[in-house]
């Protein structure tokens, strides 16, 4: 049994969320990896608390740049980066910039392989009132609808899981930024781009999956020359909601596999 590291000596682990969402979506994870790691847990613009610019370039790379200069302002020396969905592509980005930083890297259900939006899509975000259409299209999907397509089991959805991924909305600067994500946001990388990452990475993803299926997690892994895939049975996109205990376990067993860590 190893003694129990202090807080300067452990890993810190770097979370990165997904697209229309916020560090809530950690909130299971978070107080299971407090006890083995450092843990920072980011809101990218323009969701959660980040700030929410009508200046900012939304596309992968700079999202990626900022985390990147972000963790160097704090001098943080090789993290481990977890990403869920669009949080698994920036974490790619991240890697590919500057693959000398980043110690390993855990993907949740990660996004990849999309194209940009079509053209008509990103010319109609010039629109005058794109952003108040695409608040009335959120708010008619309505957050209960959102949650039912990314869980496995609708059970867990309570009033407390709707309003935590409810609330960033209530800010309504989100909407421009939303509209200059679509309008900004690049191709996801590319295979080539994929195949030349030599960190390694932990795939995890959810059997039933509907937003990024199984498939994805695949040819991630296949592409991916240093990487290995784990699928949780009766599992939806919303990973770390819906199996916290399961992501926790395997990522201590990832990050040092020779440790014991105490639960």
């Amino acid at each position: 049994m190893h003694p129990t590291l202090s807080k300067v000596e452990q890993p810190t682990i770097v979370l990165i969320h997904g697209f229309l969402s916020s560090t809530f979506s950690f909130r299971r994870l978070i107080p299971l990896l407090v006890q083995n790691y450092n843990v920072i847990a980011i809101d990218f613009p323009p969701f959660g608390k980040s700030n929410k610019s009508r200046r900012f370039v939304y596309t992968y790379q700079n999202i990626a740049s900022n985390i990147i200069e972000l963790l160097e302002h704090h001098h943080i020396k090789k993290p481990i980066l977890v990403g869920h969905s669009m949080g698994g592509q920036l974490c790619l980005h991240i890697i590919k910039q500057r693959p000398k930083l980043i110690s390993k890297a855990i993907l949740l259900c990660s996004s990849a392989y999309l194209e940009r939006p079509k053209q008509s899509i990103r010319f109609s975000t010039y629109l005058p009132f794109f952003s108040l259409y695409l608040k009335h299209w959120l708010s008619k999907q309505g957050v209960k609808s959102n949650l039912l397509n990314v869980v496995y089991d609708p059970s867990m959805i309570d009033d407390e899981m709707m309003l935590g991924y409810e609330e960033p909305f209530t800010n309504k600067r989100i909407f421009p930024g939303l509209t200059r994500l679509i309008r900004h946001r690049e191709s996801d990388l590319s295979p080539k781009d994929v195949q030349e990452i030599d960190t390694e990475c932990l795939l995890i993803w959810g059997k039933q999956d509907r937003v990024v299926p199984v498939s994805i997690g695949k040819r991630l892994n296949k592409d991916l020359k240093n990487s290995k895939l784990i699928i949780l049975e009766h599992t939806g996109h919303l990973l770390p909601e819906e199996r916290p205990e399961e992501i926790y376990t395997y990522i201590n067993q990832f990050v040092n596999p020779s440790r014991v860590v105490e639960e």
